[in-house]
This record gives C-alpha cells, sequence and structure tokens, in this order.
C-alpha cells in the first residue's frame, strides 16, 4: 500500500472517530437538553392547570379568572386561552396582553376540573353511608354558592379542604354580602346507600361514592376548563439528526480534503527526493532537489542536497586525486622506462652516477606511494598512534637539530622560542612527521639571510606551536588551496624541490586526529606563519608533567 493511501486511511479513521465522538456527544447533550425543556414544559403545564384548578376550587366560579390567567402567560410565556368544555371564551392571554390572538396550536386541550376528589379514610371507607356523602353534596354546594357570592362581591376567598375533601371557605365576613347557605339532605340519598352498599370491593365502592357525589355537585361547581397552550407552528423540542449528519459529513468531507493537500504537499518532495537518490545511484551526483520552507520536509531536502554536494565532491577528489597520482608518477616513471630501455640497449653507459639518480628516482617515487598509504589511512581513521606525554619544547627542539644541516646550507637561521616546557599527550612519532614537513616547506620557501622561527607557547587549556619563516609568502587565493593534495604553491617546483605535495594534507589529518587544528596566514613578501593548537596535558601533582 503506498504511503498516500496509508496517510489518507489513517487520517480518514481519525476524522470518522472524531466525528462520531462529536456527534455523540453532541446528541447526548441535546437528548440531555430536551428531557430538560420536556420537564420544564411538564412542570409549566402542571403549574397552570394546578393554579386554575385552585382558583376554581377555592371561588366556585370562573369570574374574575382573568388577571390569574395573565400572570400565568407572563411568568410560563406561554399562550394561555381557558375556554369551557362548550367553547365558551373565558380568558385568552393574547387578548390580555393587547395584541391579536394568534392561531392555536395542534396539542390536544389540557382539561381541569375544579370538582373536588372525596377522601375516604383507609380502612373505614365501608363505614362510610351514604349519608355521610349526601351531606358532603351539601355541604358543597353550600359553600361553592358562598364562594361564588363572595368572588362576585370582590371579597378575598380562601378556602381548604376538609376531612371528606369538601372545600371550606375563609373570608373576611366585614366585607361578606351573602351568608352561608344551608342544605338539608337529598330525598334520593337511601336509594343510593343501598346502590353504594351493593358494591363487592373498596375501589368500586370508592368510584361508586365519587361518581354520585360528582353527579350531585355538577349543577353547583364551575364547568371543567379546556386548556389551549402554544400558538400554531411553534416547533416542538426535538432533535433534528439532519444538520448533525450534515455536519459530520462535512467534517469528514474537510478531513478527506485535507489529507489529500497534505500527502500531496508531502509526497511531492519525497517523490522528487526519490528520483533523485535513484539518479544519484546511476551516477548523476549533479542532481538536487528544490527546497523551499523551513518545515521537516525542507531540512529532509536541504540535508539530501547536503549529502549529494558532499558525494559530489569526494567523487570530484578522488578522480583529482587519481589524475595527481597518474601526472607525478607518470613523468618519473616514464624517465625510468627510458634509462633502462637506454641501458639494456648499450645506447648509455651504467656510470655511477646515472645508477644513483635512478635509485633516487625510485626512492621518491616509493615516498609519494608511501606517503598516499599514510593520507588513506589517516583520512579513514585507520592510522596507527602510539600516545604518550610529550614535551614540545623538547620535541621542537629535536626538530632544530634535524634541520640545522639543511638550514645551514641554506644560509638561513633556525630559530627555537620556548620560554618552558608544555605537555601534551600525543603520538611523538606523529608530531616529529608534522613538524619536520612545516620546518622542511620553511626552509625551502626562505631565501638565504632569511630566518625560520619554531615557537611553543601555553595558552590556558591548549598548547599552541608556530612555525614562522620571513619567506616570500603566499598569496590569498592560494591559501584555501594549501592543504590539497598535490597542491604546491609555485607551480614551477618540482618534486626535487618541492616534496610530494602530500605533506600538508597528511599533517592537518595528523592533527586533526589529536583533537587539534592547523592553520596558515601569510603575507606575499613578509612570510608565513603556521600555527598547531592542540590539547594541553592536565596537570599532576607533582608538577606540569614535563620530562
Amino acid at each position: 500500500m503506498s504511503f498516500r493511501l496509508r496517510v489518507l486511511g489513517l487520517l480518514m479513521l481519525v476524522a470518522m472517530a472524531a466525528t462520531a465522538a462529536t456527534a455523540w456527544l453532541i446528541l447526548r447533550q441535546a437528548n440531555r437538553q430536551i428531557e430538560e425543556t420536556v420537564t420544564a414544559g411538564r412542570q409549566e403545564i402542571s403549574r397552570i392547570t394546578g393554579e386554575l384548578r385552585d382558583y376554581g376550587f377555592a371561588h366556585g366560579t370562573w369570574d374574575g379568572l382573568s388577571p390569574t390567567v395573565a400572570e400565568l402567560a407572563k411568568d410560563t410565556g406561554q399562550r394561555i386561552r381557558v375556554a369551557t368544555e362548550t367553547d365558551g371564551l373565558l380568558a385568552d392571554s393574547d387578548a390580555l396582553a393587547g395584541r391579536a390572538p394568534r392561531a392555536l396550536s395542534s396539542q390536544p386541550a389540557v382539561l381541569v376540573d375544579p370538582r373536588p376528589q372525596l377522601r375516604f379514610p383507609e380502612g373505614q371507607v365501608r363505614r362510610i353511608s351514604m349519608k355521610q356523602t349526601v351531606k358532603a353534596i351539601a355541604d358543597y354546594r353550600a359553600a361553592a354558592s358562598y364562594a361564588a357570592c363572595l368572588t362576585r362581591a370582590g371579597v378575598q376567598v380562601t378556602a381548604g379542604p376538609d376531612a371528606m375533601g369538601v372545600p371550606r371557605i375563609s373570608a373576611d365576613r366585614r366585607t361578606a354580602q351573602c351568608a352561608e347557605p344551608t342544605g338539608g339532605l337529598d330525598p334520593r340519598a337511601e336509594q343510593d346507600n343501598a346502590a353504594v352498599l351493593q358494591c363487592e370491593s373498596q375501589q368500586r365502592f370508592t368510584a361508586c361514592l365519587q361518581r354520585v357525589f360528582s353527579e350531585r355537585v355538577a349543577s353547583s361547581a364551575p364547568p371543567r376548563l379546556e386548556i389551549r397552550l402554544g400558538v400554531r407552528d411553534e416547533s416542538p423540542p426535538t432533535l433534528a439528526a439532519a444538520p448533525t449528519t450534515v455536519v459530520a459529513a462535512g467534517v469528514a468531507l474537510s478531513v478527506i480534503l485535507g489529507a489529500l493537500v497534505l500527502s500531496r504537499a508531502v509526497l511531492r518532495p519525497v517523490r522528487a527526493m526519490t528520483l533523485a537518490a535513484k539518479d544519484l545511484g546511476e551516477g548523476d551526483l549533479g542532481r538536487r532537489v528544490p527546497v523551499s520552507g523551513r518545515d521537516e520536509i525542507a531540512q529532509l531536502g536541504g540535508a539530501f542536497n547536503h549529502m549529494a554536494d558532499s558525494l559530489q565532491a569526494g567523487e570530484e577528489r578522488q578522480r583529482r586525486l587519481t589524475g595527481d597520482i597518474a601526472h607525478e608518477l607518470r613523468t618519473p616513471l616514464a624517465n625510468l622506462r627510458g634509462y633502462l630501455e637506454a641501458l639494456r640497449d648499450g645506447i648509455v653507459e651504467p656510470t655511477p652516477d646515472l645508477l644513483a639518480s635512478l635509485h633516487e628516482e625510485a626512492l621518491l617515487q616509493q615516498r609519494i606511494v608511501e606517503d598516499l598509504q599514510d593520507l588513506a589511512l589517516a583520512e579513514a581513521g585507520a592510522l596507527t598512534y602510539h600516545p604518550a606525554e610529550v614535551d614540545l619544547r623538547e620535541l621542537l627542539e629535536a626538530g632544530r637539530t634535524a634541520h640545522r644541516a639543511q638550514a645551514e646550507t641554506a644560509g638561513v637561521a633556525l630559530e627555537l622560542e620556548a620560554p618552558g616546557p608544555v605537555t601534551v599527550v600525543a603520538d611523538p612519532d606523529r608530531l616529529r612527521q608534522v613538524v619536520g614537513n612545516l620546518v622542511g616547506n620553511a626552509l625551502r620557501a626562505t631565501a638565504a639571510g632569511g630566518t625560520v622561527t619554531l615557537a611553543v607557547a601555553p595558552r590556558g587549556e591548549l598548547a599552541v606551536v608556530e612555525v614562522r619563516d620571513t619567506g616570500r609568502g603566499i598569496s590569498a587565493e592560494d591559501l584555501p588551496h594549501l592543504f590539497d593534495r598535490f597542491w604546491r604553491a609555485d607551480a614551477s617546483r618540482g618534486r626535487a624541490t618541492g616534496g610530494s605535495g602530500l605533506g600538508l594534507s597528511i599533517a592537518r589529518q595528523i592533527v586533526t586526529d589529536h583533537r587539534g587544528t592547523i592553520e596558515a596566514r601569510s603575507t606575499v613578501g613578509v612570510g608565513t606563519t603556521f600555527t598547531i593548537v592542540l590539547p594541553a596535558a592536565p596537570e599532576t601533582d607533582g608538577g606540569s608533567g614535563a620530562r
């Protein structure tokens, strides 16, 4: 499976999981809100019907109901239309609020029955006689008529149920304008009592008494109400699944498009690097990838280009090295071949001077091969070192002694500046090789009467060695190539006067392997200074560690 498909599949999986989790949370929250809304609506309906029933229970009439309806509509925000079962309008909250009545909702009307429910003490149902029921009817008739009279007269009325559930009216008797009526027993009470006594169970007996009571008080109690709540086209508290589905689909589509764009943005440079890597493997070392931005892909592209640059530079160095080696060996080998053929053919006499010259030429070729081997081992990290504590002052003194004869022959003063011992941990033979190469180059570059100075001094935790000469100097454009293989500052100088051209390359690699640095400063006509910086050896309790 391709990388793009894997990325797309992973992002789609994440998107679907996130969308499903979001949809579940939304549905859960919405359902909770709907349940709360429905509960609140039921509570509002219960409050409206309860207060209207209490009004009818207490006042015995629906006269003066409008203020109660208006207050309920204001508190609940519902449109309330109150009418009798025969559609006799009693109050409408829209009309009370001074606006045109809106169309009613399609919800069924809620019935409110103000007639009291008889209470039967538990365990005493069969002891209750029809006479007590008839008395309750009479009491209710009297109480309802009394409450209606007081309400119509503007008296504040309160009511509380007695043991049978019949309302007991309380009012300010100083403002009451009618007396409490009294009533007698209904002449049909005995017949109803006989009917009740025929009930076979407590439930049927209770229902029978309630039915008789309701029939007797129907003419006195306020009529039942039909309450219509809400308006037409009012949105019910339901959850529409379509918006959630559309949002989920939109999120999934957005993630898919984002995944395609992301995979395209990621795979384009990856594909370019893949093609470039194939071309590099086939030998096209000049192939590079375009790099833009600063993200990880851009860093990868930059690293790839840097790697390609290194490969190309290494290939060019190897090609140049091969050419340089061929150039360095071709001429002396051709000379050797020519002389040997001339000796074989008897054209040239094998004089001692000729044989010594040929031997010297062979030694030079051997030196080039050995230097190449040392350089290859050093660059591969395979050059053998034997580290020990080395006093650089003694090492420079030994180098001065070894080159004194050459300096005297050239008429060059060879001086040493070493105020005190400076110790490092290094391979003494390899350091002598480096110093010998630098001193030899300095003597060859310095004319008679000049000076070559060997100096060493500590610098904090470092040891600094300098080889200074007063020779002709090196131009600024030649300094960067000073440590290249087979490079010579004076192209006219041959192997006999300029060495193999590998000494400085080997010296730099040896110093680098000792965790040091080597650099050159030069001014044409003034001279050149080579500076070697090495880590100084740690001091011991017994002194500086010098030998």
